[in-house]
């Protein structure tokens, strides 16, 4: 069994403009309203790869029971931690030939003794065959910066495989301390604010994968977006090529990715197999209107036009 994390997870609601007009009413074309946050798009494409699947995280008031409900809807099993605060809203103005203007609440602000009772929560879950996680995204407010080394330690000790997407302190904070998850997922922007360099060339990224801050780490996956990935498998490095697709919508990709690797890796599947599915489900995602989405039937199409070369 997979179980995703999503530890700041909101409402999404996409808003459809013709054209975005400041200081007037704007009357909308379209509007849909999704369970969001990464680790509910990794969920719903692990959904879709028909892979077995729990998701949690913390949510509350009347947008946390809308969550749990559009979980109910894909039939995934939720064991989310209910709070007495409302979980959040994230808004995107579509508008303007392609253009996008987005709106983020902040979420609501956790205790201490709401992080206690969430890894208190998480071992109970743990327990229960779990055999791969996955955690993404930001913190909560009020939760400090290390709270995803304490996430990833109970993941490790119950001897369950650990993806961590985040970034920023939060990351860095995992890096810096003795617990280490099996795989990190950083773009490379994110990699190159994380060691302070630009990167601009493969050779630069490739010795910038071999960096100590990364000491323990198994698997790196470097996504570059449509110039695809770099992944450092332990000793080896692998290059994926990706095929030219027609984009509808980009966003969610890295989450998909996530999604391909859980899928993946919880089978225990050889390195070239694992990235070449997790660059599947990247491409798929982006080929669909709605973030965390993918089309299973296109699967096998997507997958023999990906390359995957190991370089060193």
């Amino acid at each position: 069994m997979i179980l995703t994390i999503t530890m700041n997870p909101s409402v999404d609601i996409g808003y459809s403009l013709d054209t975005l007009q400041i200081n007037q009413v704007n009357r909308v074309l379209e509007v849909s309203k999704t369970a969001g946050g990464k680790g509910l798009n990794v969920t719903r494409v692990l959904t879709s790869l028909q892979a077995p699947v729990t998701a949690t995280g913390v949510l509350g008031g009347e947008l946390g029971t809308f969550i749990k409900t559009e979980l109910e809807k894909l039939d995934v099993t939720e064991a989310f931690l209910t709070i007495d605060k409302p979980t959040r809203n994230c808004i995107a103005i579509m508008h303007d030939d392609g253009h996008q203007t987005e709106i983020l609440e902040p979420g609501p602000s956790l205790t201490k003794t709401e992080g206690e009772a969430f890894l208190s929560h998480l071992d109970a879950i743990l327990s229960k065959d779990i055999t791969t996680v996955t955690v993404s995204g930001s913190l909560p407010k009020g939760l400090p910066d290390d709270f995803y080394v304490d996430v990833v330690r109970h993941i490790n000790d119950s001897g369950a495989k650990c993806i961590l997407d985040t970034s920023n302190k939060a990351l860095l904070r995992v890096l810096e301390s003795n617990t280490k998850p099996l795989i990190i997922k950083p773009n490379l922007e994110e990699l190159e604010a994380l060691l302070h360099q630009s990167l601009p060339t493969t050779d630069d990224q490739i010795q910038a994968l071999h960096d100590n801050l990364f000491n323990g780490i198994d698997v790196i996956v470097l996504s570059k977006g449509k110039q695809g990935a770099l992944v450092k498998w332990k000793d080896s490095i692998y290059e994926a090529t990706l095929p030219s697709v027609t984009a509808v919508n980009p966003v969610g990709s890295g989450d998909a990715t996530v999604a391909g690797l859980a899928f993946s890796v919880n089978q225990q599947l050889e390195p070239a197999v694992c990235i070449q599915t997790a660059m599947t489900t990247g491409v798929l995602n982006a080929m669909e209107k709605q973030t965390g989405a993918i089309n299973r039937d296109n699967f096998d199409d997507i997958y023999r036009q990906i390359t995957i070369t190991q370089v060193l």
